[in-house]
């Protein structure tokens, strides 16, 4: 049994209609989409959504927390929406937003061009990135991919982090 799955979903003054295997959620900031299993029995109410697996097999009652989760995540999203927040460190490592790409200069011979996904709003300050949106999963994703073209490095900490995220430092070689 699922204790996030057994809890009702407040709809935090969000419309949600489930028709055809798929839910739809409505807010302020937008609509979202996602369809879900037929193994699984999603109600609505007025101020609240709930979930419920049709019948008690094993792996249903394993994915009724993650579909409760990611009906949560919808609910926040056209609500309030996610951001997440990157920092470029380094000598000479910088960003801009260039219409709908991001073009950086990350040590490498030429510069690293990335086409921000609809849907996504991407903006640089300084040395602070933010990727914003109302899809948790495609904010996660993009800021990841942003991540990957220059992991922080061990000696230094250059690169591309999260904010916040904390590098282990390795001590670099001593002098005799």
């Amino acid at each position: 049994m699922s204790r996030i799955g057994k809890q009702s979903i407040e709809l935090q003054g969000a419309t949600a209609t489930f028709a055809n295997g798929t839910l739809t959620v409505k807010g302020a900031k937008g609509e979202l989409k996602r369809d879900f299993p037929a193994d699984y029995e999603i109600t609505i109410s007025d101020k609240d959504v709930t979930i419920v697996p049709k019948g008690d097999k094993g792996q249903m009652s394993s994915f009724w927390g993650t579909y409760a989760s990611h009906i949560s995540n919808m609910i926040t999203g056209v609500t309030k929406g996610f951001d997440k927040k990157l920092q470029i460190e380094g000598i000479g490592y910088k960003g801009e937003v260039k219409g709908n790409t991001l073009v950086f200069a990350l040590g490498f011979s030429h510069p690293v061009t990335i086409e921000i996904p609809e849907g996504l709003k991407t903006t640089i300050e300084k040395s602070i990135i933010t990727v914003s949106g109302i899809d948790k999963d495609a904010v996660g994703a993009f800021a990841a991919k942003l991540r990957d073209n220059k992991k922080p490095e061990p000696y230094k900490g250059k690169g591309i982090r999260y904010e916040g995220e904390v590098i282990a430092m390795k001590q670099g070689k001593k002098s005799v």
